[in-house]
Order: structure tokens, then sequence, then C-alpha cells
């Protein structure tokens, strides 16, 4: 089928050893397209500008060819979805990254356009004021902006409590992963990333297999400064993977933010030096993102009354409490849930949107208003 050799060329272009994401964007440029690269002959290649008789040679050897054949059965079969650079859907803010994956993996609900993304990176050694620092921002932006999309990086510390804290808030969060979907690491955040997928999303660049290696951690380090508008270091020491993302970030010409904390404090050495800079602005509380982003909080709606419920037919009021106890569900849950075919239950959905009492999310999830 020809969807499913356009999918096994695409994975190929990144697997390409030697050639990294910039390179391989020029290859597609030169020959126009991405299954042109695969039928080209040695000889032929080493004529491209750029490209020497050594990556010819990596390019004409198609025995990746079945690793990223196997990959496009896996993530077929697993119902992930495949992001290429080229995509319309790919997301605009990682487009803008000239290191930007070609192609990367998804899991998940929420969009990787939504108009408001933050990266949230930390020391996995978080403390429990850097904690609690981490959980009121968070907070104190959901308060104001319910579609806000915090990404982290499903480590220990600062990632996991930022993660956490989105959820806690009805946040969507993603998780950027520095291994393939066949793993999560570490183990034990394992339900909070099945929450994610749920309320969120896992990302990777990484084939189903790989492992979590240590140079994979700072490979990744890109696309979670990539994937959002700014990037807010809570915690760190002099040297940490948050500090990478920092850095890339503000190559990538984001804004970066850091907590302050007092000169003796090991884990604030990383955010003061960062401030003392000029790396980053310093930030206190949601209030200060907000100014530097010039994010308008939304106008709290008033909270419906009582009084219309007697408005609500059986139906109506079903599907209202169910959504109640769940929080968020899709709609084929609801379908199931409540025994109605989906052309009944999108048309009660859709008066219940306009009544004010729930509201549709990407991925046909519903909540309450």
């Amino acid at each position: 089928m020809p969807e499913e050799i356009s999918l096994k060329h695409k994975i190929a272009l990144g697997l390409i050893p030697g050639i990294g994401d910039i390179n391989a964007r020029k290859l597609v440029a030169y020959f126009g397209n991405v299954e042109s690269i695969f039928r080209e002959s040695y000889r032929n290649l080493t004529k491209i500008p750029g490209i020497g008789s050594g990556l010819a040679r990596y390019i004409a050897d198609h025995s990746y060819l079945q690793a990223a054949e196997k990959e496009a059965e896996y993530v077929t079969k697993h119902n992930i979805r495949t992001f290429f650079y080229l995509d319309a859907e790919y997301p605009f803010r990682l487009r803008q990254c000239e290191d930007s994956p070609v192609v990367f993996f998804y899991k998940g609900t929420c969009d990787l356009n939504s108009a408001k993304i933050l990266s949230v990176v930390g020391t996995r050694s978080a403390t429990q004021h850097g904690r609690e620092i981490c959980e009121k921002i968070i907070s104190g932006l959901a308060a104001g902006h319910p579609d806000l999309i915090i990404v982290s990086g499903l480590a220990y510390g600062i990632d996991i409590s930022s993660h956490k804290a989105a959820l806690a808030n009805n946040l969507q969060t993603v998780g950027v992963l520095a291994h393939g979907f066949k793993t999560i690491y570490p183990a034990i955040h394992r339900s909070t990333a099945d929450a994610m997928v749920r309320n969120g999303a896992l990302v990777t660049d990484f084939l189903s297999d790989a492992l979590p290696e240590r140079n994979n951690f700072i490979k990744r380090n890109r696309v979670i400064a990539g994937l959002s508008d700014a990037t807010l270091v809570v915690q760190s020491g002099l040297k940490g993977g948050a500090l990478i993302t920092a850095d890339i970030a503000s190559s990538y010409n984001r804004d970066v933010f850091a907590v302050p904390g007092r000169p003796e404090d090991q884990y604030s050495a990383g955010c003061n030096n960062l401030i003392k800079n000029n790396k980053a602005a310093l930030v206190e509380n949601s209030d200060d993102i907000e100014y530097f982003l010039d994010w308008q909080p939304e106008k709290v709606k008033p909270p419906v009354q009582r009084t219309l419920f007697a408005d609500l037919d059986e139906t109506e009021k079903s599907v209202y409490e169910l959504l109640s106890r769940e929080n968020e569900l899709a709609i084929d849950s609801i379908c199931r849930t409540l025994d109605m075919p989906v052309f009944k239950l999108s048309s009660l959905l859709l008066q219940m949107e306009f009544k004010g009492l729930i509201k549709c999310y990407p991925g046909n999830l519903y909540r309450l208003a």
C-alpha cells in the first residue's frame, strides 16, 4: 500500500547513519521527495554537494529500511501517530527549529499547535520547596489559562512535579521521552504517563525499541524546548539537563524564565546563574510569566445555575452527571457508558455546548464548562 511505503521511507530518512535532522532536510530539498533518496545510486549520491563517499555509502546501503518497515508496522498496529516535518500538522513551533526531528511519534489527545505551551524543567533532586513552587506556578497559570499545555520530560524531580501539577489542575501535559514507546522510564511514573496520554500526550523521536541511554536525554531536550513558547527552570544545579534545555530554548529565540533561590542553595545555583548572566528572566509566580508572555487571563465564566437543570431532559442530565464523576471523557467512552449511538450523542453534546454546560477539546474530549 502506498501509505505504508510512504511511512516506511519517512521513518527511514531519520535512520540513515551520519545524516542527522538538518542534512536529511537538505536531501529531501535536493531530490524533491523522500522516496527518490532511496532509489538513487551510490555514484550519483557522491555528486551531491555536502554528501561525500562515506555518507553516500550509508544512504545507498538500504539495510536500515528493514528497521524502518518494522517500526512502521509497530506504530500502525498500536495506533501511534507519526509526525513528519513536511506534514501540515507538524507543530509549528518545532518546525521553526532547524534541528527538530524529521520524524517523531505521538500518543495522546492534545493539540501540539495549541495557543499556549510552556516547558517546565529542573533538577531531578528537587526539594520540597522546589516542588511546591512548581505546583504553585502551574496552579496559578491554570486559573487564568485553562487551555495551557505543560511540557516536560517525565523524569524525577521537577519534571514529574510539573506533570502531576498540570493534571491536578485539569491542564493537558506532554512528556517528551528519551526512549521508545515500549519503555516507560522511570517505571514508577507509568501511571502518570498513562494519565498524560488521556489528558495530553507522550512524544518521542526514538524508535520503539530504544532504551533510555544517557545521550538520549540530551538529544530529547531540543524537543522540550522546541515545542513551547517559553521554558521555565524551577530548580537546577550549576550543571544539568535543565540548563541544556534553557540554552537550547535561548538558541531558538524562545523566552527563558528561572525561579531564584538562596545563594547557598546548590539546587538554585543554576537558576541564579541564568538570571545573573541575563540568560533568563527572574520569575517568582504565575503573574510574572503572564506579564513576560503577554498572556491575558481568560475571564472566569459564572457557574451554571442549578435552575437550568430543570430545563434538561434525562439524557442530558445523565451526560452531565457522568462528566461530573469522570472529569473528562472521549465521545466513544460516553457512548459505551450510556449505551447511546454516536449520531444521537453528537447532536446532544452540541446542544449542551450551546447551553454552556460542557466544552469540547481536541481529540473529541468533553469536560464540564
